[in-house]
């Protein structure tokens, strides 16, 4: 189960043929993003296993989740605001639910990451995972 918001976002990146343009496209959308708040990036809000500096700042708000998240990489940031776009707006039991390695495969990513950015794209979703089963 993905959001509405996800849905679009894979009819997006159905319209773009190659891996550059899915690259750029996933920068813009981490562009996009809110700035976290400096007071947010804290050891505590800090996502291990990530080559790259990565923050994820997670509520609850009336049951559902929501997150913002930063990095120091133009990529995270914009693998934040795809997840975001898959998660923000669930409940902690659909959040569980979803199974975010088939939904990032259906934008192309899966397969054109580094190791490193997918073991940190893992650890964010850990990440949020975590959050949801607290909630």
């Amino acid at each position: 189960m993905a959001t509405p918001q996800f849905e679009e976002l894979v009819e997006d990146f159905e319209f773009l043929d190659d891996w550059e343009d899915r690259y750029r496209h996933v920068i813009d959308q981490g562009k996009a993003m809110e700035a976290l708040a400096p007071e947010l990036c804290v050891p505590a809000t800090k996502v291990d296993g990530c080559a790259s500096q990565v923050w994820l700042h997670a509520e609850m708000k009336d049951g559902l989740l929501h997150f913002d998240g930063a990095s120091d990489a133009l990529i995270v940031s914009g693998l934040i605001a795809v997840l975001r776009t898959l998660y923000n707006g669930l409940t902690p039991a659909d959040v569980l639910a979803v199974d975010a390695r088939a939904e990032m495969g259906r934008l192309g990513l899966n397969e054109h990451l580094s190791a490193q950015r997918s073991n940190g794209l893992t650890a964010m979703i850990e990440r949020v995972r975590e959050t949801a089963a607290k909630a």
